[in-house]
């Protein structure tokens, strides 16, 4: 029996030459490439690194891109096969997002990133799939049906949201207001996007969280495959972090369907009137005509795509948006004396009283706060880094060739602390740059690029500010914020969207 166990030494001493070598050969593979696109001279991008310096620095990896940026524009990292191209330079995004939009989409390297968690939604397709959602979806946001009724849902959970911090500042309590804050717009998204109460889906917050935390892992390890070059491996063998993404994704996939369950029971015990159709419903009556195409796993793509979009953006960008205002005492002070003087709110009001102030004229008179909430943008974007793929071969406007076999990228978080885009003063909060004769006066989307620009600009752009404007405006106006251990500098969690690590703990003290 002893004999089935023995293995020749000469054997033995093979496998072990083996496995020194592979290493070996894939060092020496690299640093021939290396080599030759330092050499070489065909105008292609400055090389300043390999990809594994993506994976070395990949809990800082925005801060990193950021300091290669301020060397060069236009730079790229390589790998064996291919090269990642990032470029900070306005011109060069305009180009790739607008003039020849053509020839850069999500194309199939990102798609097959990020098809377990997105699939075929909006965010990861191109062509016919992206046109007839974003159709669809453009037809919704421009109803005045949708934007009162998300005002008054925004209005809702504001007050919400205030009394649940009220209570922790009675108390003399700490918060997370990270997580209220992505609590509260994931409530506005379900109700606004999907018609129906939260807990009426999932039948308990407990669900609903589970949902919740699962799809941010999800995010955050989708977005580790771009710097992990096993991960398909991983995936085969269900092993790692791979096998935590399979069941996230079946604790997505379970709550999405049972939606989908409730809201096609919903339809059909209630008679809606055609104007109030929320997005979700919209979908669902197209998949009614079209049931071949519009499939419910479409259908969850697509769900997704817009759960991401109306949770993790406002939720992100308020977060940092109060963290910098706990940095800066006199612009939170600012903040309040505009909202008071805006809405005309007597001192003693309450918070449901206080939000229907919220009125359109009010906020537009916020020009102070509008210009805080995007000078938040231009420093902490909600996605800080958005890839594209060439079709063919291109030369981008700085005169660097792209093959179409490159991954192209331009930086949101970078170009928001370029001296040459934004002045010597670029990595400083100061909300004043927007404003002329005390005006919010816009920049140019390929400049400030938070929202994207060109065809695939947000839809969803004047819904978010008008959700985060509503949501800032009252709680700083009911309330100071100040951070727990003011020393301590916050930092992201490396994904998709620029979510605050460890969350923002604050105390707050009521105004009132």
């Amino acid at each position: 029996m002893s004999a089935l166990f023995f293995v020749p030494a000469p054997f033995l001493l093979a496998l072990f030459g083996i496995l020194i070598l592979l290493p070996v050969v894939f060092s020496l593979k690299h640093l021939f490439l290396t080599i030759k696109e330092l050499i070489l001279k065909d105008k292609r991008p400055p090389v300043v690194g390999l990809m594994l310096n993506l994976l070395i620095h990949f809990d800082r990896l925005f801060d990193y891109q950021t300091s290669a940026a301020k060397r060069h524009r236009t730079f790229r990292f390589i790998v064996s096969s291919y090269s990642e191209i990032f470029t900070t330079d306005p011109v060069n995004v305009e180009y790739i997002l607008k003039t020849n939009f053509s020839n850069y989409g999500k194309g199939n390297y990102n798609g097959n990133l990020m098809r377990d968690l997105f699939g075929d939604g909006i965010f990861a397709v191109d062509g016919d799939k992206w046109r007839h959602q974003r159709k669809l979806a453009s037809y919704e946001f421009s109803t005045k049906v949708l934007r009162d009724f998300s005002t008054a849902v925004f209005r809702a959970n504001a007050a919400k949201l205030t009394s649940k911090i009220s209570e922790a500042a009675v108390g003399r309590q700490t918060i997370d207001l990270q997580e209220m804050l992505m609590k509260s717009t994931f409530d506005s998204i379900f109700k606004v996007g999907f018609g129906v109460e939260l807990n009426s889906v999932s039948g308990s917050n407990e669900f609903g969280n589970q949902f919740a935390k699962a799809f941010d892992d999800s995010n955050s390890i989708v977005f580790w495959r771009y710097v992990d070059p096993f991960w398909k491996l991983k995936r085969f063998l269900n092993i790692g972090l791979e096998a935590s993404l399979k069941k996230n994704i079946k604790v997505i996939d379970d709550f999405v369907y049972e939606l989908f369950r409730y809201k096609r029971e919903q339809l059909k015990n209630e008679k809606l009137d055609k104007g109030k159709e929320d997005i979700l419903s919209r979908f669902l009556m197209e998949s009614e005509k079209d049931p071949e195409n519009m499939t419910d796993k479409y259908l969850r793509d697509i769900t997704l795509n817009f759960i991401i979009a109306g949770k993790d953006s406002t939720a992100s960008t308020l977060t940092w948006f109060f963290y910098m205002l706990c940095k800066n005492p006199v612009v939170q002070e600012k903040v309040a004396l505009e909202v008071r003087e805006a809405t005309k709110a007597e001192s003693n009001i309450s918070a449901d009283e206080f939000v229907k102030l919220m009125t359109e004229e009010a906020l537009n008179k916020m020009h102070y706060l509008h210009s805080a909430i995007t000078e938040t943008l231009r420093l902490y974007p909600a996605v800080p880094v958005d890839g594209k793929c060439p079709m063919e071969d291109d030369i981008l406007p700085d005169g660097f060739i792209v093959k179409k076999y490159d991954a192209v990228n331009y930086m949101p978080y970078a170009m928001g602390r370029m001296t040459y885009i934004w002045g010597d003063d670029a990595e400083e909060f100061r909300p004043e740059r927007w404003l002329h004769d005390g005006v919010f006066q816009p920049e140019s989307s390929f400049k400030f690029t938070a929202f994207q620009a060109g065809p695939r600009i947000c839809l969803g752009k004047e819904f978010a500010y008008r959700q985060m404007k509503m949501l800032g405006a009252v709680l700083v106006h009911f309330f100071k914020f100040r951070l727990v251990d003011e020393t301590k500098e916050a930092t992201y969690r490396t994904m998709f969207t620029l979510h605050m690590d460890q969350g923002l703990h604050l105390y707050a003290y009521s105004r009132l």
